[in-house]
């Protein structure tokens, strides 16, 4: 996955979920249904860490996983806390 992709992905994951601002995503291969079909391009998994503020101001870790194809186009995103 290319520089320009991974940028665009996340002003767009920066954009929804501000507590992960100016985190680096880790980038993986992804091998998930939408990569078994037929002549499908490629996809990856890209991974954000943060923390955000929860109720009486405790701190909350949040995982923001992106799935994304290798032109930047995002297929699927969740997130825990």
């Amino acid at each position: 996955m290319n520089n320009k992709a991974v940028k665009t992905i996340s002003d767009k994951v920066y954009k929804r979920f501000p507590e992960v601002s100016g985190s680096r995503p880790q980038v993986k291969s992804h091998n998930g249904p939408q990569a078994k079909k037929a002549f499908s391009a490629p996809t990856y998994l890209l991974t954000y860490k943060g923390k955000g503020q929860g109720p009486g101001g405790k701190s909350i870790a949040r995982q923001i996983r992106v799935v994304a194809n290798a032109d930047g186009k995002i297929l699927k995103m969740s997130t825990s806390r």
